[in-house]
This record gives C-alpha cells, structure tokens and sequence, in this order.
C-alpha cells in the first residue's frame, strides 16, 4: 500500500527543510503533499533571502489527517509564526497525533506544535533559541540532530536533514505507534 505524506507549511518556509524531506520520501515511492492555508503557491526561505515557489496541492479545506500516513513541519521562521495562529492548522496537527500517526517536524516548526498543546512530556529538539519555549511548554528540550519520541520526530536545522530524513522514512515505514500521543 502506497505511503500518503502530508507536508504542511505556508510563505516563508526554509526551502531546505521542504525540498530535501520531500525528495526523500518521494525516492521512497511515497505520495508526498504540499498542504497549505491556500491555493496557488507558496514562496520558500532559501537561507537569507525568497526562494523558489511551490505549488499547493491541497489546502487544510480539502484533507484531513484520515487521508494521510504522515505530517512533515518544515521550519523557517515566517513559516511557523503564521501557521501556529491558525485554529485548521492545530487542529490538522492534533489530529496526526491523536490517530497514532509519524509527524516530524525540523528547526522552528515546534512552535506550530506548542500552540497545537501537543509537547507536554515529550522529549525533542528543535533551533536553539526555541528551547525555553518548548520548556515552558512541557517538553525535554535535548541538542541532538535527530530526537524520536514514540513516531515524534524533531531536528535542529538544515544540517541535520540526512538524519531527519532517515528517521522520518523509518518511521513512516514502521506505520502507526500505540504509544504516540498529544
């Protein structure tokens, strides 16, 4: 049975952290999704400056997390910021984890799972100057480059994507955990 990924993320998204997890699990022979706040396109964060665009293949009003295998949260810090406002947003986010299901997420996308009140307990990593948030939020904040947590996959930041890469395939591979949780 074929793998279903969702790759959720919005204007200002590390470009890095969206292409290289994508092309990797496309390699894999899973379906992977941009899902997005909107139609059209969304433009990347390539280091210090725009990037290149993405076209959306789905918005938050046509998916559900039941269609999905997976979630994968790129960071960036425009990305996150907007996304964590989003009461759809959160709630697609809960969902992954109240079904049991992988979701991974790299550099500053912890700050969408804070505001989804999905942390508490769980130990993660995330980029640096996120650390106090998620400690205040509850979690075990470790400096590694690649931290599971039961299908929770985190990663610190674009160095870190062959790990986290690898990670994620192997956990998406491995399907749902009964000890996954929000």
């Amino acid at each position: 049975m074929e793998k279903r990924i969702a790759i959720l993320a919005t204007n200002g998204f590390e470009e890095s952290e969206l292409k290289s997890p994508k092309e990797a699990m496309e390699n894999e022979g899973f379906q992977v999704d941009i899902v997005s706040l909107k139609k059209g396109s969304i433009k990347s964060w390539a280091k210090d400056d725009w990037g290149e665009d993405y076209s959306v293949d789905y918005t938050l009003d046509d998916v559900t997390a039941k269609d999905y295998n997976a979630l994968v949260l790129p960071g960036g810090v425009m990305n996150p910021d907007n996304l964590r406002t989003d009461e759809n947003v959160l709630k697609f986010v809960r969902d992954f984890f109240e079904q049991k299901k992988p979701v991974a997420a790299i550099c500053h996308a912890a700050w969408t799972l804070i505001n989804a009140d999905v942390v508490k307990g769980r130990t993660m990593t995330s980029y640096h100057t996120l650390r106090k948030d998620l400690e205040n939020a509850g979690a075990y904040w470790i400096d590694k480059e690649v931290v599971v947590d039961e299908a929770f996959v985190t990663s610190r930041n674009p160095d870190d994507l062959p790990a986290f890469n690898a990670k994620v395939i192997e956990e998406i591979k491995e399907g749902k955990h009964e000890l996954q949780h929000a």
